[in-house]
């Protein structure tokens, strides 16, 4: 392997060519110029599988982006500094845990555009390959572009959009508003739909790259964002009607490695096992600390007693999603009973409770190099991390007919009667807050930008959070809605930027 470029930045990161191999395992090769490479088909495929291999960078979906979510009053973090300093909205994104995401996303762009820009120069004689490399460039593109339009832009500026034909032009300024990122946005996915087969027409070493249905999920996830009901449903409609995906039966079902690439699958970070480089480690990250002793869990993210009595009774996505004092659960080959006797939580445990959802791979008997990363400062595992699945397509349609005054009854009951709970009749935004609450809960479908994109943060964030005990873990907050509805732009890239970037209002 030749040197890996790291630390790359919006206004110097450089294309890193890769090599691919099952699920996306690929392997960065070096950093080619636009003289020695771009010319063959191996060329457009090693470009286009370095546009994925940030993917479980520490920074992005390995552990660091996930710090954002703390702010959530479904999370209670292990104590350290930054942590509190998320939860109470403290941030001035010089924070180790979230300087670099602004970098690492803008880096994955950067990909992207070398592969939108070199590939139709390529002589190719399979053109639906080639078609391919290209709706994927645009599609992660897309992808990238959106999580960060809407967690750093609002109406009263935007984020850049790199120059894509002109590299060299790297002091890009940020536009006018958000509402200019949307539009772009959706113009990429709408050219990845169109270049892009459905995941169906995937071999197994191909799963992982990007395909039709999900270039669709994720044009109604940002009309959603930007407020355009009609079409989101309509793309959200363009999913469910293409008959490539459904619910599976049992909501626990979605959280096991066998349906990693189930019906319900739109969107993961494909993960790993054996290979200590590659893989989301949240699995890991959201283990009880130290794992009873028999595995290096690193227990940052707890759920709170609020979240825990959200659900209804009877609600079957509870027990697949919390572990509570005495819950029965499989770990390391045995059945354990969570927080008594040898499995009795931490300090470090904020909450008394446990995520259950991602549990599976650490319960077999010696999973360790088989379903878990030997590499315990690396704890990933052959589980892949939902970013956007099904569900969400089904709530996404649902609250876009609701914000149009239209009847959400059969949407919001697809996900309830999955839950073993009675349909509604007449169901309000309300029901559909508490769904995605439940449905979600400790998932990237984040429910702070949920809160935040609803107008309910301020209120909520008031409250104080509470351990499964009772006792109070966190006063309330005070968010400012003018302020707090984005992050701060990271200081570093303002400085470096020749004032094409400036800090959002109030940070």
């Amino acid at each position: 392997m030749n040197n890996i470029v790291k630390n790359i930045t919006l206004l110097t990161s450089l294309l890193i060519a890769t090599s691919c191999s099952n699920m996306l395992d690929v392997n960065p090769q070096g950093a080619p110029t636009s003289g020695s490479f771009w010319k063959t088909e191996a060329d457009a495929i090693a470009g286009v599988n370095a546009v994925y291999d940030l993917y479980s960078d520490d920074d992005m979906y390995g552990r660091g982006f996930f710090w954002l979510n703390n702010a959530s009053d479904d999370i209670g973090t292990k104590p350290r500094a930054n942590a509190e300093k998320i939860k109470n909205f403290l941030v001035d994104g010089s924070e180790s845990d979230t300087k670099s995401i602004w970098a690492k996303h803008y880096q994955v762009m950067k990909r992207s555009n070398d592969v939108i820009r070199n590939v139709p120069n390529i002589t190719m004689t399979n053109e639906a390959l080639k078609n391919r490399i290209l709706g994927e460039a645009y599609f992660n593109h897309a992808v990238m572009h959106l999580e960060l339009a809407y967690r750093y832009g609002d109406d009263r500026a935007g984020i850049p959009i790199q120059d894509r034909e002109n590299p060299e032009n790297i002091y890009v300024t940020r536009t006018k508003n958000v509402g200019e990122n949307y539009a772009y946005i959706v113009a990429d996915l709408a050219k990845a739909a169109e270049l892009l087969p459905y995941f169906s027409e995937y071999v197994p070493a191909d799963y992982g790259r990007a395909h039709k249905t999900a270039a669709w999920a994720y044009m109604a996830r940002t009309y959603l964002y930007a407020k355009d009901w009609a079409n989101a449903e309509k793309y959200a409609d363009m999913v469910i009607n293409s008959g490539k995906h459904g619910l599976l039966t049992e909501f626990e079902d979605v959280f096991k490695i066998a349906n990693n690439w189930s019906k319900e699958y739109i969107w993961s970070v494909s993960s790993s096992a054996s290979n200590t480089s590659k893989g989301c480690i949240f699995p890991g990250v959201l283990l009880e600390d130290k794992g009873w002793g028999l595995y290096n869990g690193w227990g940052n993210f707890y759920p709170t007693k609020e979240l825990f009595d959200t659900y209804q009774e009877g609600d079957e996505r509870l027990p697949a999603t919390i572990l509570k004092t005495g819950d029965k659960f499989m770990f390391f080959g045995e059945e354990r009973t969570y927080n008594v006797g040898s499995f009795t939580v931490g300090s470090s445990n904020r909450t008394g409770y446990q995520f259950k959802k991602y549990m599976e791979p650490f319960g077999y008997a010696n999973p360790v190099g088989t379903y878990v990363n030997p590499n315990g400062d690396k704890p990933s595992t052959t589980l892949n991390v939902p970013l956007l699945r099904y569900a969400d397509v089904i709530l996404m349609k649902a609250e876009a007919r609701l914000m149009q005054n239209k009847d959400a009854d059969t949407e919001i009951n697809m996900i309830r009667e999955r839950a073993g709970l009675t349909p509604l009749s007449g169901a309000t935004m309300t029901d559909l807050k508490r769904e995605r609450r439940c449905e979600f809960a400790g998932e990237w479908t984040d429910r702070h930008w949920d809160l935040v994109r609803w107008g309910d943060a301020e209120a909520t964030y008031a409250k104080p959070l509470h351990h499964a005990d009772g006792h109070v873990i966190y006063e309330g907050r005070t968010f400012k809605p003018t302020v707090h509805h984005v992050w701060p732009i990271p200081p570093d890239e303002i400085a470096v930027s020749k004032g094409a970037l400036w800090q959002n209002e109030g940070y």
